[in-house]
């Protein structure tokens, strides 16, 4: 996998890559692929010169082409100066549509804009991008009933409607939104026969599907469910070459190593559980740092989350220790992008799966460096811009806060300074409707009102 990618990289040398001005992949996206990140930087630089160009033919649709990269630069760098190029790229686009009528253009320009929108409330958590969004597909999805753009609006609105049911909805509402992306994945399927680009589209397709299937199924810990998101991550890589789409194919087999190891943690098989993690690792083989730092940040994140639950099934410190391995390595990309909420994510297991070492071995060093670290983290988080991965962050606080009471048996403010940060995250809990996480919230205080009631030494 990405040896194809290499050779483009040894082939379009720095000295080479000045003549083609019209960039690498002359309009074909499905070639992006095969890019490496500065590759992909380079690519994007040449669309827009290509796009700008005074003789250039069709401007409309060599903008959307040069938008359609710098938004995959933005997926895999996370960066927002590359996602405001891209969003830049698709609106000057849609205006280019529909100055000469062609509604087919605009409406795939449009949803080029809505996707930019998504990634941008993923990057920067930002509801206000996720209104846009869903503003843009509804407008896209009305004005075609054909072409690339109709599948991929009736996509976005049934991915804006998952998340919102997420939270407080069952399974059933799980299975009935599934099959409402069934119809608009057939049809990028069929697409897939004439546009090479279109099989990629519906690979993300069902990893969106799987993606929120996974957070279904743990949330409600109902294996079926993540059998079934297991299930589109692995059709999702099926349909797809390693050699030619490696990047999609990789998220594929990460999700669907995600998905195992989620059932495993929530039907209480360890094996499933080791299933995912050894999945997670081969996926990780074959992903490298350089293509797409996010993705592989994001993996070592998952693989980090499936050793702590493997360390917690079998109270293995060892386990620990390898997961706070993978968070360490996500950081190396994350600490580039603060305003990722996936960077609080790493830093707060990270410091569980400390608190658990040191529990476990009894080396309140060990402790210390969690605490630490998980200040600084809070630090470093909004509660304005992610209320949610702040409050998080405050539960992960007040159990490291607990474990240190259990180590020493000596209440040093600790018990005060946890009932407080557990106080502020139940707020935010309440308030987003997060009945489990304010379930783990009030039942931490219970555990620290007991011990209130206990001598200390």
């Amino acid at each position: 996998m990405f040896e194809l990618g290499r050779e483009l990289k040894r082939f379009f040398s720095a000295e080479r890559t000045r003549a083609p001005s019209d960039g690498l992949i002359r309009g074909d996206t499905s070639l992006l692929e095969l890019l490496d990140a500065r590759l992909l930087a380079q690519e994007a630089k040449a669309s827009d010169v290509a796009a700008g160009r005074v003789g250039a033919k069709d401007k409309p649709a060599r903008r959307l082409e040069a938008a359609i990269v710098w938004r995959e630069v933005a997926r895999r760098t996370g960066d927002p100066v590359a996602l405001r190029k891209a969003a830049a790229g698709a609106e000057i686009a849609a205006t280019g549509f529909d100055a000469t009528h062609r509604r087919d253009g605009w409406a795939r320009a449009r949803c080029e804009q809505a996707y930019c929108a998504l990634l941008g409330a993923e990057i920067f958590g930002d509801p206000g991008l996720t209104a846009a969004a869903e503003v843009a597909f509804n407008e896209a999805r009305s004005s075609t009933k054909g072409g690339l753009a109709a599948p991929l609006a009736d996509i976005g609105v049934a991915t804006l409607e998952g998340r919102r049911l997420l939270e407080g909805s069952d399974v059933a509402a799980a299975r009935a939104w599934a099959a409402r992306l069934n119809a608009p994945i057939a049809a990028l399927d069929t697409i897939a026969k004439r546009v090479p680009a279109a099989r990629a589209l519906a690979a993300e397709a069902r990893l969106i599907r799987a993606d929120l299937l996974s957070g279904w199924g743990a949330r409600l810990r109902d294996g079926d469910l993540l059998d079934m998101a297991a299930q589109d991550a692995a059709a999702a890589a099926d349909r797809l070459d390693s050699d030619y789409e490696p990047l999609t194919w990789a998220r594929a087999k990460i999700a669907h190593g995600q998905a195992l190891a989620l059932r495993g943690e929530a039907v209480g098989d360890v094996d499933t559980l080791a299933a995912g993690a050894g999945a997670l690792a081969l996926a990780l083989d074959n992903l490298t740092r350089d293509h797409s730092p996010l993705d592989w940040a994001r993996a070592q994140v998952a693989l980090g989350q499936s050793l702590q639950a493997l360390g917690e099934a079998a109270s293995d410190a060892r386990a620990f220790e390898h997961a706070v391995s993978c968070f360490d390595r996500a950081s190396l990309v994350l600490k580039d992008t603060a305003t990722l909420p996936l960077r609080g994510v790493a830093a707060s297991a990270r410091a569980v799966c400390l608190a658990r070492v040191a529990e476990i071995t009894g080396d309140r060093a060990v402790l210390d460096v969690a605490e630490a670290a998980m200040k600084i983290e809070l630090a470093a988080l909004s509660p304005g811009r992610d209320p949610v991965g702040w409050a998080l962050a405050q539960l992960h606080l007040a159990r490291l806060y607990e474990a240190r009471l259990g180590m020493t048996g000596i209440d040093k403010g600790e018990r005060a300074a946890a009932m407080m940060a557990l106080d502020a995250a139940l707020d935010v809990f309440g308030e987003h409707g997060l009945r489990s996480a304010s379930v783990l919230a009030n039942d931490a205080m219970d555990r620290l009102r007991d011990r209130s009631d206990r001598p200390t030494r």
